[in-house]
């Protein structure tokens, strides 16, 4: 009567695949038994015993480059090794969980990658009667600005936070939405420019770049991406920008170039 089990079967009662239990062997952690007379391997209690110990070991998230030696350790290291595994489970769900949130926020909508002020700025809008399409894009400009130039981010916000509250820049914002649909040599938008540089220039301080950000090799590349998002499917507003940018210069101020 043959006794053991063959390598198929030790796999499949300790519900793994053959070629899990091959790698097993050759991590060392579970030891190959003798061949019998037939000159097939045959696994006894003690290799089922060890083979279902690495496998829970496994399936309970020890990386198996640590069982070897925690098999082989007293009840003490067993107990402590242990100990340093649950942590590093719990460091792993509450990642997990976190990733998880950011799936759900980002499954509601953009605006939860954005802080609790710059929605209520979006709102603002809303509330002062601009159109959805540009809250959207200033939605969109509050999200690049956020990933692209987090070190301009607040102030970036301030600035927005003190226009939003100055009904003479609410008049010249609401201006620039209705100028989106004008022709691009239209002479209204050189004025538009003059008055919102100046408007600008009376809060000068608010107009500088943190030296942390100019001194980033790619600074101008990062402004561009921001201030001249969806320009392209806008000219007038396009040269309503270069215009601003141009009277800002003139003025002292360091706008990026393109």
């Amino acid at each position: 009567m043959v006794y053991g089990l063959t390598i198929g079967q030790a796999a499949a009662f300790a519900d793994v695949t053959v070629k899990t239990v091959r790698h097993y062997h050759r991590l060392g952690l579970v030891d190959e038994p003798d061949r019998d007379g037939s000159g097939y391997r045959r696994y006894g209690s003690r290799d089922m015993l060890r083979l279902v110990q690495v496998r829970t070991l496994a399936g309970a998230g020890v990386p198996l480059a640590e069982i070897g030696e925690l098999l082989d350790a007293g009840p003490e290291r067993f107990a402590a090794a242990l100990d340093d595994v649950e942590r590093r489970l719990n460091d792993r769900i509450e990642e997990l969980i976190e990733r998880r949130a950011v799936l759900h926020r980002l499954a509601a909508g953009d605006r939860l990658l954005l802080p609790e002020r710059a929605c209520a700025a979006l709102d603002r809008l809303a509330e002062l009667g601009f159109g959805a399409d540009y809250v959207d894009l200033q939605q969109e400009a509050l999200i690049l600005a956020r990933a692209l130039v987090p070190e301009v981010f607040d102030s970036f916000l301030v600035q927005i936070e003190r226009q939003l509250g100055d009904p003479e820049y609410v008049a010249l914002m609401k201006r620039c939405q209705d100028a989106e649909s004008w022709d691009p040599h239209d002479p209204r938008l050189d004025e538009l420019a003059c008055a919102l540089s100046a408007k600008l220039l009376a809060n000068r301080e608010l107009l500088s770049m943190p030296s942390a950000f100019r001194a980033r090799p790619d600074a101008d590349a990062r402004y561009g991406l921001i201030n001249h998002h969806r320009e392209d499917q806008a000219p007038a507003a396009a040269r309503l920008n270069e215009l601003l940018e141009a009277n800002l210069r003139a003025a002292g101020v360091d706008i990026p170039h393109q």
